[in-house]
Parts: structure tokens; C-alpha cells; sequence
């Protein structure tokens, strides 16, 4: 009995016997210890919550320096105002190729390419009156040309920022006006498109005078309209002031989603950093030398509200109550300065709203089913009907 007593307490201090160490004076087997388990499960949410507070933080002082550096790096760089104000190297529609009008369905249409200045070449569509399409048809640039000089009228069509000749709402006006009996002749300015040059807003001027002297040199005493959309507003009254002042005035200036002068348009735009800034940097100390001085000296202006105080001819405005560009009351206003100023007591002023509710925003007024009637009302019925 009593050696199986000891055989019993042998075996129990046996198992009770810790595990053997190793050489290195480590547990042959892992022991999981609770509490050293309990430490790493908290650790872990811990350091979690520290790297993700890390990287939080890292991005607001990054957003802060970003916001603090955009103003004194627009500053200092202008000329990256007077891209935005332009945005010419936007080409939407891409790959088409501006030498081919008829793949946008202008088949009644010819491509010319003219030579303002040295070393400044600008891209030009020519869109034929429907009545004379099949006269059209495999003709080429002498003929269109000379087809200038027949009993229609002549638009020309001066585009706003961003894209080309080719863009779509562009093209389907000049479908509109070439349906309705007009020639139309736009281009794109120097630095749009395949157009050679940088852009300006004195080159641009220079560039709409001298394709209205081409037209005028063939157009015999056919009427000529200039047709100016958003920026390119600016453009029309910049040139129409040109022409009154040396008395050879277009017959009508037609003005598309104008805006005021280009400060007030700046602050509003949904492309340009004034815009953007508009709303972040509202209350910004500087904001106006900050965003809008630098497109002042970078020779930006579109004056508008002191163009039409010079110019002396028949003046309608078009105007969408839901433009997101350009707001309405800035064509409203430029409406008010135009028809008070004695230049226009001679002439016709008129401005069109379109409702809110019809969708047209700012650059599909062509698709107004009125928009003949106003034309045919403002241009003279009378005068449209001699010229057909």
C-alpha cells in the first residue's frame, strides 16, 4: 500500500511539474497568458484610432496650406486667371477634325483658313443658306466665297471659352440661322482649336475685325449681323464699338448670355478660379486683389457695360432666366445701361428673357421654337423678305 501511495504521488508531482526548458532558457510551449492577451486586443484599437487621427490631421493642415497658398500663387501667376477666363485648351468635342464640318452635319459648309497677323492663322467655317444647298454640294472656296455676294444676309457668329467652331450647340445654331436664310461665318480665335496664336482678349478683337472686313470686302450690300454668345460677348462689343467709331457700324449686334464686364461675369463662373474662390474665399481678406485684380493686368476686361455706350446700332439681348454662367440679372443689367445711354436713341434695343421653366440655361436658346419670330421681328421682316 504504501509504495503505491508514492507511485501516486510521484506520477501527481510529475504532472504538476512545470515544462522542461530549452538551451535557450525558454518554454518548450507557448503559454497564453489572459492578461498579456487582454493588453494586445486594446493596443490594437488604439493605434487604429492614433494613425487614422494621424492621417486626418495631416490632411487638414495639407487642405489648410493648399487654401492659404491658391490665392498668393494666382497672384503672382495671372496668366493662370487668363487661362481659366479663356479656357482654350479645353477642345470639347474631342477628336473631330475641324477641317471636315460636313462629319457634324453641316454638309452646305466649307473650311477656310485666314491670316489676321504674321504668324497667327485662324480656322473659319463658312455655312451656306439652306435655300442653296444643292448649289453647294462639291463646291469649293472660290464659290462659297463669292456666294457672300448673293441676295442673303450674313451672321457672324463669335463663340465663348472653352471648345471650338465644332461644338455642338454651336453647330446647331448655325443650322438653325442657315435655315432661316442667313450665311453663316464663325471661327475659332487665335489659340482655339487649330487655330495659330495665343490667346488675348486684343488678338481676339483683332482676329473678329478682321474676318468681318473679309466678309464685308464680298458681301456687297447684303446686311451683316454680329452674334456674340457668353464670352464671346464681349468680344462682339469690343469689335462693334471698333466699328462705330471708325463709321462703318454692322447692320444689328446680336448679344447671347452677355454679362457686364468680365469681373462681375469672374465671380459667377463655374470655370474659373474667381469662381471657385467666389465660394470658398467669399470672405477671404484681399479677395478682389487677390482673385480679380490679376485678371485686370493680365489685359482681361469684355467691358460690355462701357462698350455699349459707343456703339450705335440695332442691339438685341437673349437671355435664359436659368443660366448657371451667366447669371441673368448681369444680362438684365447690361440691357438697362444699353437702353439708356444716348448712343441706342436712334436704334432698337431689346431684350428677351426665356423662362426658366423652358430649360434652356446658357447655351440652348437655339432650340427656342420662337427664336425665328424674334429674329425675323428684330432684323425687319420687311428687309428679310426684300433680300429673299
Amino acid at each position: 500500500m504504501r509504495k503505491r501511495n508514492e507511485s501516486v504521488t510521484v506520477e501527481h508531482e510529475r504532472a504538476a511539474a512545470p515544462a522542461p526548458l530549452d538551451k535557450g532558457c525558454s518554454l518548450r510551449h507557448s503559454l497564453r497568458l489572459p492578461s498579456a492577451s487582454a493588453d494586445t486586443g486594446m493596443k490594437r484599437p488604439l493605434g487604429r484610432r492614433h494613425g487614422l487621427w494621424f492621417r486626418l490631421r495631416k490632411l487638414i493642415l495639407w487642405l489648410l496650406g493648399l487654401y492659404i497658398a491658391i490665392p498668393f500663387l494666382v497672384k503672382l501667376c495671372p496668366a493662370i486667371q487668363a487661362k481659366l477666363v479663356f479656357l482654350n485648351f479645353v477642345r470639347v468635342p474631342y477628336f473631330i477634325d475641324l477641317k471636315r464640318p460636313q462629319d457634324q452635319g453641316l454638309n452646305h459648309t466649307c473650311n477656310y483658313y485666314l491670316q489676321p497677323e504674321e504668324d497667327v492663322t485662324i480656322g473659319v467655317w463658312h455655312t451656306v443658306p439652306s435655300a442653296i444647298w444643292k448649289n453647294a454640294q462639291g463646291k469649293d472656296q472660290v464659290w462659297f466665297e463669292d456666294a457672300l455676294g448673293s441676295s442673303h444676309p450674313v451672321v457672324l457668329y463669335l463663340h465663348g471659352n472653352a471648345g471650338t467652331r465644332g461644338g455642338d450647340h454651336r453647330v446647331e445654331l448655325y443650322k438653325v440661322l442657315s435655315s432661316l436664310g442667313y450665311h453663316v461665318v464663325t471661327f475659332d480665335y487665335r489659340g482655339w482649336g487649330d487655330s495659330l496664336g495665343s490667346p488675348s482678349e486684343t488678338g481676339m478683337t483683332y482676329d473678329a475685325l478682321h474676318v468681318f472686313d473679309w466678309i464685308k470686302a464680298r458681301s456687297g450690300d447684303n446686311p451683316v449681323y454680329i452674334w456674340g454668345h457668353s464670352l464671346g460677348t464681349g468680344v462682339a462689343t469690343n469689335l462693334v464699338r471698333r466699328l462705330c467709331e471708325r463709321e462703318t457700324p454692322p447692320d444689328a449686334l446680336i448679344l447671347e448670355s452677355p454679362f457686364t464686364n468680365i469681373r462681375e461675369e469672374a465671380r459667377s463662373h463655374p470655370f474659373s478660379v474667381a469662381t471657385f474662390s467666389s465660394q470658398i474665399y467669399r470672405y477671404f481678406p484681399g479677395f478682389d486683389w487677390f482673385f480679380l485684380d490679376p485678371i485686370t493686368s493680365s489685359g482681361i476686361r469684355f467691358a460690355n457695360d462701357e462698350n455699349v455706350k459707343y456703339i450705335s446700332c440695332s442691339l438685341l439681348i437673349l437671355h435664359a432666366e436659368d443660366d448657371p454662367v451667366v447669371p441673368f440679372h448681369l444680362g438684365k443689367k447690361l440691357y438697362n445701361i444699353a437702353a439708356s445711354s444716348r448712343s441706342f436713341q436712334d436704334y432698337k434695343v431689346q431684350f428677351v428673357p426665356f423662362h426658366t421653366e423652358l430649360g434652356y440655361k446658357h447655351k440652348y436658346i437655339y432650340r427656342s421654337p420662337e427664336l425665328p419670330r424674334i429674329l425675323r421681328e428684330f432684323l425687319g421682316k420687311a428687309e428679310h423678305e426684300h433680300h429673299h
